[in-house]
């Protein structure tokens, strides 16, 4: 919908900035404590006091200082993988001058390179520490939700990443700063609602109110199934990248949701082997 279709159909669109938010929470001199880094930070925070109330019910496949070192390699992980998955998919200019690479308040991130960043440090953890790699993602995969939550509400709060131009008429239709006087999709609400609220409800559930973390892999493999189908949707109401609408355009499916149909496939068969092999003898007892 655009603003003249708005005023047409005798409604006006959100204005973002008349929301009054700002990118930061305070600033002293030329330093700002930006939400965003305060959403890596409470996601990060919240999902450790989770996963230490997680290995104290019966079956814990850790310890207490596995998950010190979990919250030291995922860290890094989120924060590596996440900054170079964004160069090599969505920026590949940053390669040219590495330098850039560390300029992470510039902003720039990218889930699936998180994702892989994260893994590699599971695997890391569990091998050192002795411990089974797949339940040890299934813990964590409980977690994850919340920093996608936190993550696209600050990219919401930042009036970035926003959505296509709304089409049809919708009264939660927003202008954009540096969006041209359209109005758009609040995608990045659409995002925090799927893959942050609804994922946390359906990890909470299977972990809490379920036998699911008795079968290694499963929790894992529902993460992996529903947050792709999840990303996959929310896409057709993101905005691609500027530098990526062509390929958007030439392929019919965003960047986004191209890197969504591997996690979904491997996904499923992680599934089919967790529900087809006998659960471990807790869940039996």
């Amino acid at each position: 919908m655009s603003l003249a279709l708005a005023v047409a159909a005798g409604s006006e669109p959100i204005h973002w900035v008349d929301l009054g938010l700002k990118p930061y929470l305070f600033e002293i001199g030329s330093f700002q404590l930006r939400w965003y880094s305060l959403a890596y930070l409470a996601g990060i925070l919240l999902g450790y006091w989770h996963i230490a109330k997680m290995i104290k019910a019966p079956g814990a496949p850790m310890a207490q200082r596995h998950l010190d070192d979990l919250f030291f390699y995922c860290t890094l992980g989120i924060i590596i993988g996440g900054r170079l998955g964004y160069a090599t998919f969505y920026a590949p200019e940053l390669w040219s001058n590495p330098l850039d690479l560390l300029k992470l308040w510039n902003g720039g991130m990218s889930f699936h390179g998180g994702l892989v960043g994260t893994v590699i440090a599971m695997w890391w953890v569990a091998w050192r520490g002795g411990l089974s790699f797949l339940r040890v993602i299934d813990y964590v995969a409980v977690v994850v939700p919340f920093g996608m939550l936190f993550g696209r509400l600050a990219n919401f709060v930042n009036g970035e990443l926003w959505g296509r131009v709304a089409e049809s008429p919708i009264a939660w239709a927003m202008v954009f700063p540096d969006a041209g006087p359209y109005a758009r999709h609040p995608s990045q609400l659409y995002q925090a609602g799927l893959e942050g609220l609804l994922m946390m409800i359906v990890m909470l559930t299977l972990f809490w109110k379920t036998n699911a973390r008795f079968r290694p892999g499963l929790i894992g493999s529902v993460f992996a199934v529903g947050l792709g189908l999840c990303r996959f949707v929310a896409e057709y109401f993101r905005e691609p990248d500027a530098q990526l609408s062509e390929f958007a355009l030439r392929t019919g499916l965003s960047m986004g949701q191209w890197l969504t149909i591997p996690l979904v496939l491997v996904g499923l068969v992680f599934m089919a082997r967790a529900l087809v092999r006998p659960p471990l003898g807790s869940a039996k007892a």
